[in-house]
């Protein structure tokens, strides 16, 4: 049953005593009350609502009305939130920080630029959010927004888009709370209250979904919505700030959850993994491989080790826990390894590798001059993984059976092939041995404890590298490093792709065996 306008003012004269927090003045159009029934809205008030609190399609005696949403694309939507709210941010936070470095080699820097040489990924982070609140600010003003109904329906003019945003989410947090509070809301407010509310809301889901839109019918029932809201609902609606807050809260948890079971970022600080990863790469690393680690513990979730053999893994430094590294496993628990001038050999198999060519290395240089510094390519195979191998010297392919076989300056017959140095090891139960893919420039197992060797153990690894998200390497180009699959066919980067027929030639060409025998 409608009230009528003369019960209706009553019962709203005496809810305003009650009143708190947010209630506003509905605005006047016209001279008219707002309070006076509208002729526009027809007879869609004397029946009652339908579940949910929504109306039904079409209202006798009134304008025809739809749902706001059915006349937008929903994939135009998506895609304009897609490009202006995450792409152009995107892009926008990467040339910034690219702008704010691009002398970092070339001599002094201000202050700003120095901390973001520093801190690349936070300064990114937070240029991104920057760029992303401003364009989110003018949403209803960019190119296309129109189009793709953007602010609930193509037809609601733009000044009015931050309304009809704003009323939809005035619907649905008043229907919520009538839902939720039904019993307080019902000893708290009269009959002619909680009436005089429900019609408040239908009249503005009608205005919301009248064909055409009418700007004026929205605009008076959105007010007189937000007036009755205030003055009836206040005590139970959350603040702004307690929702920001809330918002904020369940981000950072959900982040936080991420980082420490799921995957986590890591900057690659050296050429020890070069040209797998390089100097300035980016990654992710996924943590639930091998099963997560607790927090605070090295005590893991589940457990799925060893890694396998040829996996690129992240973890703390056995000498420095405080460290963390990032090499490629080689050898596993019962594992007899050992190493001829970077070569690995397992379990007495040696394992076998192609040779690409000579590797053009750019480096880092003073006034910003690039030096360049040439390596042997080679690609290993172990396994179902083929990686490159990087050399100063290229190892020797001569097999023997004695010292006499082997000619040249230092060298000698070490498990069936010739070398100038040559290293034994064993790993223990629970863990693993590691060697750097850039051989005679990395600081792996062969190198700890003074020169004797070491393994890592299990409860020391973090995760297995997944793809580089982004680099600020010397000489990298950021589109060029988007996106590598760390464990994924070996790519060559633009400075040597004249290397890229034979590295096609040594994928091809796989040896029969890459497995190693059991211990």
């Amino acid at each position: 049953m409608e009230a009528t306008p003369s019960a209706r003012g009553k019962a709203t004269s005496a809810s305003k005593s009650k009143a708190k927090g947010r209630a506003s003045a509905p605005k006047e159009t016209s001279g008219s009350d707002p309070d006076e029934p509208d002729a526009a809205r027809g007879d869609s008030s004397s029946e009652p609502p339908a579940e949910g609190g929504r109306i039904s399609p079409s209202t006798p005696g009134g304008p025809a009305v739809t749902n706001s949403r059915t006349n937008s694309n929903p994939l135009l939507r998506y895609g304009f939130y897609l490009f202006w709210l995450v792409g152009l941010p995107l892009l926008l936070a990467i040339f910034t920080v690219w702008i704010a470095t691009r002398n970092a080699d070339g001599g002094p820097v201000g202050v700003l630029p120095a901390i973001i040489i520093d801190q690349k990924i936070p300064a990114g982070i937070l240029f991104f959010t920057a760029f992303a609140i401003i364009l989110w600010r003018f949403r209803h003003d960019l190119p296309l927004s129109a189009a793709a109904g953007v602010g609930g329906r193509r037809d609601v003019p733009t000044k009015l888009r931050g309304r009809f945003e704003e009323a939809g989410a005035l619907l649905e947090e008043a229907r919520r709370i009538l839902r939720t509070r039904k019993r307080d809301v019902e000893k708290e407010l009269t009959s002619a209250e909680r009436e005089d509310l429900t019609k408040g809301l239908d009249d503005l889901e009608h205005s919301m979904n009248t064909e055409p839109f009418a700007p004026a019918l929205f605009e008076k029932a959105h007010s007189r919505a937000e007036r009755l809201v205030g003055e009836h609902l206040s005590r139970w609606r959350k603040g702004e700030i307690r929702e920001y807050a809330e918002s904020i809260a369940i981000a950072v948890g959900v982040a936080l959850l991420l980082r420490v079971f799921v995957i986590e970022a890591f900057k690659i600080p050296s050429s020890s993994m070069v040209p797998t990863l390089m100097v300035g790469d980016h990654i992710f690393v996924n943590k639930f491989k091998y099963g997560p680690l607790l927090p605070l513990t090295d005590k893991r979730l589940f457990s799925d080790l060893p890694p396998a053999r040829g996996d690129v893994i992240v973890f703390k430094y056995p000498q420095n826990m405080e460290q963390d590294f990032i090499k490629r496993v080689i050898a596993i628990p019962g594992d007899h390894l050992e190493v001829v001038d970077g070569r690995p050999i397992i379990n007495g198999w040696v394992v076998p590798h192609c040779h690409v060519g000579t590797f053009i290395q750019d480096e880092g240089g003073k006034d910003g001059i690039l030096g360049r510094k040439e390596a042997e390519l080679y690609i290993e195979y172990l396994h179902d993984r083929a990686y490159f191998t990087l050399h100063q010297k290229p190892p020797s392919d001569v097999t023997c059976t004695s010292h006499k076989d082997c000619v040249g300056e230092g060298q000698s017959c070490y498990t069936g092939i010739c070398g100038s140095t040559h290293s034994e090891y064993d790993a223990k139960p629970g863990e693993v041995w590691v060697l750097g893919d850039n051989r005679d420039n990395s600081h792996d197992s062969r190198a700890w404890n003074d020169g004797r060797g070491g393994g890592v153990p299990f409860d020391n690894i973090k995760g297995r590298a997944m793809v580089v998200f982004i680099t600020f390497g010397p000489s990298q180009n950021i589109l060029e490093r988007l996106l590598v699959d760390v464990m994924g066919r070996p790519r060559l980067p633009a400075s040597n792709a004249h290397l890229q027929t034979a590295l096609d030639k040594c994928l091809r060409e796989v040896p029969k065996q890459t497995v190693p025998p059991a211990p």
